[in-house]
């Protein structure tokens, strides 16, 4: 399987992940940390048609960034795909190590079923607090908040013995909205800082790559990174920001 870039540090595949997850089992990989599609939101059939710059993009930007796809499922189809690459990535990871998942509170209920279903042992959540919202509501409560739930292939050391640091219950960072180069891109502060907590998460995968914010964090803190991305543009992305030199955190 030839990749589409690669450098000592880091590895990317361009395609679907369910075909490439395949030829990926034993690689033994010590984080699976990654960011899919939400598919949330879409009441009805024609809101989970739009586009995802229709879907996200609140503000009348001049900014443009691609679409991406895989975002229109409803809350079953989303519960059932996310078992399915749940538990291939399980074949491609070593024991004790862990999945982390990026997802809102309309469809968290669905990804905490959905590791337990493909055999991940559930640890919890970890809240991402964005410190602002793109949906303001007068009168309720701003949706500034997402999480990353979080698994484990069985045991895990997380006694005083262990080696890392004690990373807070939640994440604070914001985005800046002016240099994401994907819809839904996540900081990559959010991804070193979380990155960070374990020594022993050398080697990560992610296998909904996006612009290659993860990879970006990873390679910053000299870990090796494999991500596996369906839309060229952003392998193009990805390759070009994983291109320039190491950048301080």
């Amino acid at each position: 399987m030839k990749p589409y870039y690669k450098d000592d540090y880091c590895t990317i595949y361009h395609g679907d992940s369910r075909a490439i997850l395949s030829s990926l089992s034993e690689s033994g990989f010590d984080l699976i940390f990654t960011d899919p599609p939400y598919s949330s939101g879409g009441m009805t059939r024609s809101d989970r048609n739009q586009s995802t710059t229709a879907k996200y993009r609140m503000t009348k930007s001049a900014k443009v960034d691609p679409d991406f796809s895989g975002d229109n499922r409803d809350q079953r189809s989303f519960e059932k795909w996310c078992s399915l690459w749940m538990s291939q990535t399980m074949l491609t990871a070593r024991a004790s190590s862990t999945l982390a998942c990026f997802i809102d509170w309309r469809n968290l209920a669905c990804v905490i079923d959905a590791v337990q279903v493909a055999g991940w042992v559930y640890r919890g959540i970890v809240p991402w607090d964005k410190t602002t919202s793109t949906r303001p509501v007068k009168g309720w409560f701003r949706n500034q908040a997402e999480y990353i739930v979080t698994a484990t292939a069985g045991p895990i050391d997380r006694d005083h013995n262990s080696k890392g640091v004690c990373s807070p219950g939640v994440l604070v960072h914001r985005v800046n909205g002016s240099k994401k180069q994907h819809l839904t891109e996540k900081p990559i502060p959010l991804l070193a800082e979380f990155i960070q907590t374990r020594d022993d998460w050398k080697h990560i995968l992610d296998p909904f790559m996006g612009s290659g914010t993860s990879l970006r964090a990873a390679k910053n803190l000299n870990r090796k990174a494999v991500g596996i991305e369906l839309s060229e543009k952003y392998c193009e992305i990805a390759a070009n920001r994983l291109s320039q030199e190491v950048l301080a955190l």
